[in-house]
């Protein structure tokens, strides 16, 4: 019997639309949220990914500001630009694209980016929050999957959820995301990654997992137990097709999958909107 899937792209939608309300909402009172974005140089696919988000903005009724500078910009001229979204009020989140060019130091860059106008949740300070559970932006892509595993009525509270992968975007912050008492969370975590011998001993004893390596086709059949719900958040590319860390064939065993595209994709750029709302709302 094949899997359920895990249909991101129509609950991204579902989002979209409350979003969009509560957008409105705001700006009838004045307060039109603004998201403010900065590209460094011409990489092709951060500028996609950038016109996506406008798109998305477009589409919810947020105000988008766009800085985009080439790639010869000194660290200076970076960070002078995030600084000065950081002091427009008009400005309630900010979106730096990574990767900044070779030799600009990312790190930096990022904690310029004032933490209550950091809108992927993965400020230090932000982090800080998550591991404390105080109130405050939530990253993006961990909080899509929590969002996408409740739409479905997947079981994850006093479930086992194994995470494949350690990443500071998805696999760390979500670890902390699920092992605490938030709704649809409070489950037992365990994180392993690729350099851990045998993955599918870990694996098979999972009620969900979710895949973060980046390294196409790594859960196969075999590692998953029946029913189970598999959420592969990892990509890679083979030419310009887009290649998850879950193997095809794993939805004839589990109980929920996510489609190779339109998974946890559409529900990192909802969260993200979410997220800019949120900091509207909060500047209110």
């Amino acid at each position: 019997m094949a899997a359920e899937l895990l249909d991101g792209e129509r609950l991204a939608a579902r989002m979209k639309m409350e979003l969009a309300d509560r957008a409105h909402r705001l700006a009838a009172i004045g307060r039109t949220v603004g998201l403010g974005t900065i590209l460094v140089g011409d990489d092709g696919p951060s500028a996609r990914y950038v016109e996506m988000k406008h798109q998305d903005c477009e589409a919810v009724g947020i105000t988008s500001y766009h800085e985009h500078l080439p790639a010869g910009s000194s660290q200076a001229e970076v960070e002078a630009v995030v600084e000065a979204m950081n002091e427009n009020p008009a400005i309630h989140s900010i979106l730096v694209q990574l990767p900044l060019p070779k030799g600009m130091d990312e790190e930096q860059v990022l904690l310029k980016v004032r933490p209550d106008k950091d809108v992927d949740g993965l400020h230090p300070v932000n982090l800080g929050k998550l591991v404390l559970g105080a109130p405050g932006p939530l990253p993006c892509t961990p909080m899509g999957i929590v969002e996408l595993l409740a739409a479905h009525e997947v079981p994850v509270e006093g479930a086992h959820v194994v995470i494949v992968g350690r990443g500071v975007t998805i696999g760390r912050p979500l670890s902390l995301l699920l092992t605490s008492k938030r709704p649809g969370c409070n489950a037992a975590v365990t994180v392993i990654h690729t350099g851990v011998d045998d993955l599918g001993r870990y694996t098979r004893d999972a009620d969900v997992i979710v895949a973060a390596a980046g390294q196409a086709g790594l859960i196969t059949p075999d590692m998953v137990r029946a029913g189970a719900a598999v959420v592969g958040a990892g990509t890679s590319w083979d030419g310009r097709k887009l290649l998850s860390d879950v193997h095809p064939d794993v939805a004839e065993v589990a109980g929920w999958i996510t489609p190779r595209i339109g998974g946890v994709g559409p529900m990192t750029r909802a969260m993200l909107l979410r997220n800019a709302v949120l900091a509207g709302e909060r500047a209110q």
